[in-house]
């Protein structure tokens, strides 16, 4: 396999590699000069190439591999992205977005002589009253579809793809296949042996849909369909990952973020809309910033003009994740030992305590209340009433009759009980007898006719 590679202090700049033996990577005299003059105009310090053919011996065995795996994984820097595609219309304002956050960038490109006008554009960049972020970007150049990509990727972090076939290739029927599907699986299967931490692709919105507008889009030699498929192997691959599936990006400006904010929908529920380049460049720059938010998520987007403007963590928290994330996992599953050490003594007690055998209790029957404690409390009883029994009556009237002198009580009191059942008997039975004016209404009595 030949290895074409460049070097700068204090890290590779720009590598090539090819793993075809029908395919060789040839520079001309003009691609040699080009490359030289790119670096000579900027501080990448572009030393120029050196063609060397090195065999790379095959790992002794699966063992050792995952061991060197492990040990690049344990190496990666946070602050290192490699980004695919960056000379793309999304790619280079992705390059520019992250540099713009403090990231350090590894741009593939697959001639680093088109990479001209992406230079161009980081010099004009000023962030923290630094000079220039140009120091800040890597050239790697490289082939998607035939090279070893982990030594592109190196110790990056983070890897976003944004490769795609191009509109303008639209009689090649195998570029969707080629580059929405094979080529960015090369790329997540080099992102699975290099250990990334995070892998956030690009695709297309209507991915996993049928009928209208995917039906029409599906007319570009099956897009979307690969990129479906592109999309199945991130997600078995176990690695975190986050997709983008953005609406049209061809017609809408870099202005277009002024007079329409982002909206973020979970999987396959938006069915159509707009949204920039440049807007779906700072959404990746921002998910690679915080991982957390995007762990695991399918976000669609889209800008409308009836979108509010809110802050993309807001957005992004209330996109669902379909995986736990483990780190999260563990954290918790730390705490709660943490928790639970102090209380093991005490917890085997009173298990003990607990398997004892304890006599069989009779209950006993208590009271409800609890005035039977305190008899200070008790509420007050009312009488309860009860009739009045003709004895009673009796005496009343023998009192009565005493105090008025009457020489025949005894006549007295006959005569007032008999009195006494004779307006129990008259006394009618409603109380609107009493008070006329409260009467109802009485229905008029219908009578006969007469003829």
């Amino acid at each position: 396999m030949g290895l074409f590679s460049v070097t700068a202090p204090p890290q590779p700049i720009l590598s090539t590699s090819s793993s075809s033996s029908s395919r060789k990577f040839a520079i001309d005299a003009h691609s040699f000069s080009s490359a030289r003059s790119i670096a000579a105009s900027t501080n990448l310090n572009f030393t120029g190439f050196t063609s060397q053919t090195s065999v790379r011996a095959a790992p002794k065995s699966n063992q050792v591999r995952a061991q060197a795996v492990a040990q690049e994984s344990q190496s990666k820097d946070d602050d290192l992205v490699f980004v695919a595609g960056a000379t793309g219309r999304v790619g280079s304002r992705t390059v520019r977005e992250l540099l713009k956050l403090g990231f350090r960038v590894r741009a593939g490109v697959r001639n680093a002589v088109k990479a001209e006008p992406l230079l161009q554009s980081v010099r004009q960049i000023k962030v923290d009253n630094e000079a220039s972020v140009v120091e800040k970007l890597e050239l790697v150049e490289c082939d998607l579809e035939r090279d070893r990509i982990e030594p592109a990727i190196g110790n990056a972090s983070v890897v976003i793809c944004c490769i795609g076939a191009s509109e303008k290739e639209i009689f090649d029927v195998t570029g969707p296949y080629r580059i929405d599907y094979q080529a960015t699986k090369n790329l997540i299967d080099s992102a699975t042996i290099s250990g990334v931490k995070h892998f956030i692709l690009l695709t297309s919105l209507g991915t996993n849909k049928i009928g209208f507008p995917a039906a029409i889009l599906n007319l570009f030699w099956g897009v979307l369909l690969w990129k479906r498929k592109a999309e199945e192997a991130l997600i078995k691959s176990g690695l975190p990952y986050t997709i983008v599936r953005p609406g049209g990006m061809e017609r809408p400006t870099d202005a277009y973020k002024e007079t329409h904010n982002i909206f973020l929908s979970k999987e396959d529920t938006l069915f159509g809309g707009q949204v920039s380049n440049l807007q779906v460049a700072e959404l990746m720059s921002f998910m690679a910033k915080n991982r957390g938010l995007s762990y695991c998520k399918v976000v669609e987007v889209i800008a409308e003009t009836t979108a509010p403007l809110t802050p993309m963590e807001e957005l992004l928290a209330q996109i669902p994740s379909q995986r736990q994330d483990s780190s999260l996992l563990k954290k918790s599953q730390t705490e709660s030992e943490l928790d639970s050490s102090p209380s093991k003594v005490s917890s085997e007690a009173k298990i003990y305590v607990i398997d004892e055998p304890t006599q069989a209790e009779v209950p006993r029957s208590q009271p409800l209340s609890p005035y039977i404690v305190y008899d200070d409390l008790k509420p007050p009883t009312s009488p309860s009433p009860t009739p009045p029994s003709s004895t009673s009556i009796e005496q009343e009237l023998s009192k009565v009759a005493a105090q008025i002198n009457l020489s025949d009580s005894k006549a007295v009191i006959a005569e007032t009980k008999s009195v006494q059942f004779e307006i129990q008997e008259r006394r009618p039975q409603s109380p609107y007898t009493v008070y006329e004016d409260l009467k109802p209404p009485t229905s008029p009595t219908p009578t006969p006719s007469k003829q």
